[in-house]
C-alpha cells in the first residue's frame, strides 16, 4: 500500500512512519504542517529510504492537500495531524478548532474528492482511517468501568471537544457519502521521540536538571499507557485489516495514578543515574504537588477487547517494560532532546532543511 500519514512528524505519527518503513513493504507519504511539535529528525533513521515522502503542507490548506492527492496516489489515509497538549487547548483553544475541526473537514473533502476519481476496484479498496484519542470520551466514575467504542462522548477540555467533532465528522462522511472510514481511540501514548512538555518526558528531564517535578492536584489522576511503538503496530493493522465504518479502542492494560508514574521514574533514574544533580539527596524529593487543572478527567480506562478479538492485537509491553525502555532511550538520546530544549531543531519548519 501507499500510505499517506497526516502528522508524521509528531510523536505518534513518526512512530507510525518507523513502523512501516522498518517492518512493512508499504510506501508513506509524509505531510505535516511542521508545527512546533513537529520534529523531522525523529525520522532520521529512515528518512533516506525508497518508499518515503514528504510534503510540508498544513491540512487546512485544501489546494495543496488535493496537490498531494493528485502527485502521489495513496491508497489509505491515516490520519494523525492535531494540536494535542491539553493545557496549550485551555490557555489556546482557536487552534485547536481550526487544525482538529477545520483541518480534518478539508482533509476529509480532499479525500472525498480523490476516492470518487477511482475507478471501482479503488474505491473499494481506499481507506481513511482517523486516529482519535480515549479524552472524547471524558472521565469514568466507577473503579471499574472501562470505556467501550459505545460510551457516549463527554470531552472536557477544548482539546478533547475538537476531538471528538473531527471524529463525528469523520462518520458522518461515512453515513452520508458512503466513504470507507475507520476510528481509533487510544489511551496515553509513551516512549521514544515524546514532546519534551508532555508528562513522562518532563518528569524525566527536570529530574535529570534537578528541577521540580510538578504533579497536578494530588496525582491520583489515572490514565491507561500504551507505548508508543505498541500502538503503531496496532494503528498499520487497523489500516490494513480493519473492517471499514468500524471503531476499535487501542488501549494499553496499563492502569497507571500520576504520582505512581512519576515514583516509577524517579526509582528508575536512581538506578541508572546515581549520580544525581547538585543537591538532590533522591530523585523523589523533587516531587512538588501544584494547582489543580481546570476540568481535569480524573480516570481514562480503555476496554480494548475489540480489537484483540476482530484483529489480535494485544500490547507487547508491560508498563514496567516500556517505560525502561522510555527513561533509557532519554539517557541514550540526549542530543535529540537537546535540540528540542534549544530550539535548533526548529530550523526545518523555519526554511533551514525544508
Amino acid at each position: 500500500m501507499k500510505i499517506l500519514v497526516t502528522g508524521g512528524a509528531g510523536f505518534i505519527g513518526s512512530a507510525v512512519i518507523r513502523h512501516i518503513i522498518e517492518s512493512t513493504q508499504d510506501s508513506v507519504i509524509n505531510v505535516d504542517k511542521l508545527t512546533y511539535a513537529g520534529n523531522l529528525e525523529s525520522l532520521s533513521i529512515i528518512d533516506k529510504s525508497e518508499r518515503y515522502a514528504f510534503e510540508k503542507v498544513d491540512i487546512c490548506n485544501s489546494e495543496e492537500l488535493e496537490r498531494v492527492f493528485e502527485t502521489h496516489k495513496p491508497d489509505a489515509v491515516m490520519h494523525l495531524a492535531a494540536e494535542s497538549h491539553v493545557d496549550r487547548s485551555i490557555d489556546g483553544p482557536s487552534e485547536f478548532m481550526q487544525t482538529n475541526i477545520i483541518g480534518t473537514y478539508n482533509l476529509l473533502e480532499a479525500s472525498r474528492k480523490y476516492w470518487l476519481s477511482l475507478d471501482e476496484r479503488g474505491k473499494q479498496a481506499f481507506r481513511f482511517h482517523h486516529i482519535s484519542t480515549d479524552e472524547v470520551y471524558g472521565d469514568l466514575e466507577g473503579t471499574e468501568d472501562l470505556f467501550t467504542e459505545k460510551t457516549p462522548y463527554a470531552p472536557s477540555s477544548p482539546y478533547s471537544a475538537s476531538k471528538a467533532s473531527s471524529d463525528h465528522l469523520v462518520r458522518a462522511w461515512s453515513r452520508t457519502y458512503g466513504m470507507p472510514t475507520l476510528v481509533t481511540n487510544c489511551s496515553n501514548n509513551y516512549g521514544p521521540y515524546h514532546f519534551p512538555e508532555k508528562l513522562i518526558p518532563h518528569m524525566i528531564l527536570n529530574a535529570l536538571d534537578g528541577k521540580p517535578l510538578p504533579i497536578y492536584g494530588n496525582g491520583q489522576q489515572i490514565r491507561d499507557w500504551l507505548f508508543v511503538e505498541d500502538h503503531a503496530k496496532a494503528l498499520h493493522l487497523v489500516v490494513t485489516k480493519g473492517e471499514t465504518g468500524e471503531t476499535y479502542n487501542i488501549g494499553g492494560h496499563n492502569e497507571k495514578a500520576n504520582l505512581e508514574v512519576v515514583n516509577t521514574i524517579c526509582n528508575l533514574l536512581e538506578e541508572l543515574v546515581p549520580n544525581k544533580p547538585r543537591g538532590v539527596e533522591k530523585y523523589a524529593d523533587l516531587i512538588t504537588f501544584v494547582k489543580d487543572r481546570p476540568g481535569h478527567d480524573v480516570r481514562y480506562a480503555i476496554d480494548a477487547s475489540k480489537i484483540e478479538r476482530e484483529l489480535g492485537w494485544t500490547p507487547d509491553e508491560s508498563f514496567e517494560t516500556g517505560i525502561r525502555k522510555t527513561v533509557e532511550w532519554y539517557l541514550d538520546n540526549k542530543n535529540w532532546w537537546q535540540r528540542v530544549l534549544d530550539g535548533s531543531y526548529s530550523l526545518e519548519r523555519i526554511g533551514g532543511k525544508v
